[in-house]
């Protein structure tokens, strides 16, 4: 009896050592293990500390706005990593020239209208944000496109972060030949028999064409392709297949795709075969649009 209480006796010390060990090798390791890094913004850092991105030019543009009237664009330049230049601007759906160019001469009237600047020293915070933060998502946005992030910024901002993650998540792309700008070309004078004289504007970023606009303007002022819109100049009430802007507009489409105006084939009466669907008279968009970009080069 006493030797089987000896044992059990004995069992239960050594239980109790074993025990006692395993806990101080837990502690022990728990207490070595290497801390969990910090949490932080580190997509941020990295790109402002050490250049996180390939060097390049990066680009990106959005859908025309029907309501504006507006398309944006934005234009980024890495170097050593790092984003050095941001150029974040709008084409218009009328032709003419891009959103700084016609806010610099005055035509736009953020200020005008009661603002505190105008919209392209506004977009130019926003760009510089960007350099200085090195990442779209340090411009925090709010729910009506706004932020609070920059101050003196008070317009939409959401195109801008939303095309430059694009932008930068794409890569950087192949650039054009073209000088980057806004350009137009027209007519010497109006026509004698329809009265309109032809008018071409392009835009171009990152060295391509990223927007054309073949149209015209009479003697009232009026725009061809809005006239055209409107029902008003009426191709297909005299027995064509489609109305006259919409036959423009595969034309200007075509220039963008293949971004050199010889590419659209003339025949002796001005029009062409290159383009289907297009049976207008191309030649005089296609000498002004090779004008216009005489410009760019």
């Amino acid at each position: 009896m006493n030797k089987r209480w000896s044992i059990l006796l004995s069992g239960a010390l050594m239980a109790g050592l074993l025990a006692g060990c395993g806990s101080d090798k837990e502690a022990q390791t728990t207490d070595t293990k290497e801390p969990a890094p910090a949490t932080t913004d580190s997509k941020d850092n990295t790109a402002a500390d050490s250049g996180s991105y390939k060097d390049g030019t990066y680009f990106a543009e959005g859908t025309m706005d029907e309501k504006s009237g507006w398309q944006p664009y934005v234009v980024l330049s890495v170097e050593g990593g790092k984003i050095t230049k941001a150029d974040w601007n709008y084409v218009s759906a009328k032709g003419g020239p891009d959103k700084k160019t016609l806010d610099k001469a005055g035509k736009y009237g953020m200020k005008a209208g009661g603002g505190s600047t105008e919209w392209y020293e506004q977009a130019e915070k926003a760009e510089q944000y960007l350099i200085e933060k090195q990442d779209p998502a340090a411009i925090t946005v709010k729910d009506d496109g706004k932020t609070d992030a920059i101050s003196g910024v008070s317009i939409h901002v959401k195109d801008f972060t939303n095309l430059s993650k694009e932008a930068l998540s794409a890569g950087p792309a192949a650039a054009g030949t073209y000088k980057d700008g806004s350009y137009h070309a027209e007519g010497d004078a109006f026509d004698k028999e329809s009265g309109w004289k032809s008018t071409v504007d392009i835009t171009v970023a990152n060295g391509k064409i990223i927007y054309a606009y073949f149209s015209g303007v009479n003697a009232k002022g009026e725009d061809k392709q809005t006239v055209s819109k409107e029902g008003k100049y009426g191709m297909k009430a005299g027995g064509a297949q489609a109305e006259w802007h919409e036959e423009a507009i595969k034309a200007q489409d075509y220039l963008i795709e293949k971004q050199d105006p010889a590419a659209i084939t003339l025949k002796d009466d001005g029009t062409t075969d290159a383009i289907s669907g297009v049976t207008i008279h191309v030649k005089d968009y296609v000498t002004l649009a090779q004008k216009a970009l005489d410009q760019a080069k």
